[in-house]
């Protein structure tokens, strides 16, 4: 079934709106550009082939032409500007949510990867404008094959549920999910912090994380009511907002 988007975005929840490209470098690159031009809330940019696309610490993102989904969405919260780093788990939550939509098990790593069998199904970039922030989307949708530096920690929805998928039912679903999750990062957080503390990976795992403080160390308690990562080194209870690269000690990727 060939990909039909414009089908996709006819029923996009409002205000969510479809601007397709055939090609882009970075589509976070690009929606930011459109953002600072006045691009309303919800636009969703989507690049049928991504050049140069990027994760977090700038590392290249994989994304097949024809196979993945590539896409930044424009939003601009009316929650204060202090709750807009929820958006990252608001993604990660909404992105599992499609991907289980479709007959998988998915599971966050904190604070977005997202996660199915122990390896990356997707990834999310969120970065800020002066009164927008970009929420970067990179779902693996119907790759079967990797490169060889990621092909032992990432997966798709194909090789996890066993058949080819429309790319566009897939698009649908994240963002009729996101849609819901992104209007909880103010008042409804606590029921968002519920369905990221069921698929949360790190719980009860050692783990080693670089902050901006420093490196960390030690055995995940949780996450707390802010959506902090809560990490414990010996009697220590440390409660940690971000992290740069957060592994697991038992895990090899």
């Amino acid at each position: 079934m060939p990909d039909d988007f414009p089908s996709a975005a006819a029923d996009f929840p409002d205000p969510f709106r479809l601007l397709v490209r055939e090609s882009a470098g970075s589509t976070n690159d690009e929606a930011r550009a459109l953002a600072l031009k006045g691009a309303p809330d919800g636009l969703v940019v989507l690049a049928l082939e991504q050049t140069a696309g990027r994760g977090r610490r700038g590392a290249a993102w994989f994304a097949p032409p024809g196979e993945s989904l590539a896409l930044s969405i424009i939003v601009r919260p009316r929650e204060p500007m202090a709750l807009w780093p929820r958006l990252a788990l608001a993604t990660g939550l909404a992105a599992a949510e499609a991907a289980e939509a479709f007959g998988t098990n998915a599971s966050i790593k904190w604070p977005n990867d997202v996660w199915i069998a122990g390896r990356k199904v997707a990834g999310i970039l969120v970065e800020a404008g002066p009164d927008f922030a970009i929420v970067g989307i990179g779902l693996n949708v119907n790759t079967t094959r990797f490169p060889d530096a990621v092909a032992d920690i990432a997966t798709s929805l194909r090789i996890e549920s066993g058949r080819n998928l429309p790319r566009h039912e897939v698009l649908a679903a994240l963002i009729r999910r996101f849609a819901v999750r992104r209007g909880q990062i103010g008042s409804g957080f606590d029921t968002l912090l519920d369905g990221v503390r069921q698929r949360c990976v790190l719980t009860g795992r050692d783990v080693r994380l670089s902050t901006p403080l420093g490196p960390r160390s030690g055995r995940v308690e949780g996450i707390g009511p802010g959506g902090e990562l809560l990490l414990r080194d010996g009697g220590t209870l440390e409660a940690l907002i971000q992290a740069d690269e957060v592994r697991l000690l038992d895990d090899p990727g």
